[in-house]
């Protein structure tokens, strides 16, 4: 056999994957499509007064929909550079003081989210939102304590890196309030692209000026990295950005208190880690404030 009939072998045996490769794309700019519409929708529907006030002052429609779409990117973008900090802020944490104490204090985000959503937005949380966060915050901190105590409180706490937990909670809450408002004019896929695309370049940068190596690692080291990418960030932000276009930032901050408890159980089922009752009955207080918050009033 020739190389040139080969070739063409092999070009013809690749057809029905170029044709499935295609098709995906031609689905991916449809969607694209409705998105922008959706969102252009969201924009205008939102905002109809405001909408009306600036062409009463003279504005032109181009001006307006240039003013929408700048102030739903820019946003977007901050909120990426919010979601970077919150991610080097909390990895420092973890590495100067006890990995109990950076969970609880980074934690803490949602008082963070309360106090913006009050401040910024005008909206006051009410009672229930207090309540509910009280317990499962007390929930988290039962669940750390027992954790801290089975492992014998070997890792000395430290108070640089309890701030940069707390800085990381103030980040992370500002991540959150930012998307809840640019949602309303936003849909989830181009919210993530805009801010994910924001938070490598801020994370790249910090890299480039630490020095932090980018390349050495191992296989598994790899293999974690891109689990961590597709399931923890993509998977998981996107559902969550999903959410805080339905939800207010006071429920959603919340309801990821969740993770405490869940992260034992996952623990327990695949790391043979045995749990206390402590953790349950933490699990149990969490989920209690989770539901005092997200309950119908």
């Amino acid at each position: 056999m020739g190389e040139t009939e080969y070739y063409e072998r092999q070009t013809r045996s690749s057809a029905p994957v170029q044709f499935v490769g295609l098709f995906v794309a031609a689905l991916m700019s449809i969607g694209s499509s409705f998105a922008a519409m959706n969102t252009m929708y969201a924009a205008v529907g939102a905002r109809t007064r405001e909408i009306g006030t600036l062409r009463v002052l003279g504005f032109r429609r181009r001006a307006v929909v240039m003013a929408l779409l700048l102030e739903g990117g820019l946003l977007a973008l901050a909120g990426g550079v919010f979601f970077a900090c919150d991610l080097l802020l909390y990895n420092s944490a973890v590495l100067r003081t006890s990995a109990a104490t950076a969970v609880l204090l980074g934690n803490n985000a949602p008082i963070f989210v309360g106090l913006a959503t009050w401040l910024f937005l005008g909206r006051r949380p009410r009672v229930p939102f207090w309540a509910g966060l009280g317990l499962a915050l007390s929930g988290c901190a039962l669940i750390m304590l027992a954790d801290a105590s089975n492992r014998g409180g070997t890792t000395a706490g430290d108070a640089g890196g309890d701030l940069l937990a707390l800085s990381a909670a103030v980040f992370w809450a500002a991540y959150m309030v930012t998307t809840e408002r640019v949602r309303t004019e936003m849909d989830t896929l181009t919210f993530n692209t805009v801010a994910v695309s924001a938070s490598v370049l801020t994370l790249l940068a910090v890299c480039l000026a630490s020095g932090a190596p980018l390349s050495g690692y191992s296989g598994r080291t790899w293999a974690a990295l891109v689990a961590l990418a597709f399931v923890s960030q993509i998977a998981a932000y996107y559902a969550l950005v999903y959410a805080l276009g339905h939800l207010p930032a006071t429920i959603t901050s919340v309801s990821i208190l969740s993770q405490v408890p869940l992260t034992a159980i996952l623990a327990a089922l695949f790391l043979g880690e045995p749990l206390s009752s402590a953790q349950l009955a933490g699990g149990a207080v969490v989920l209690t404030g989770i539901y005092v918050v997200s309950r119908p009033t």
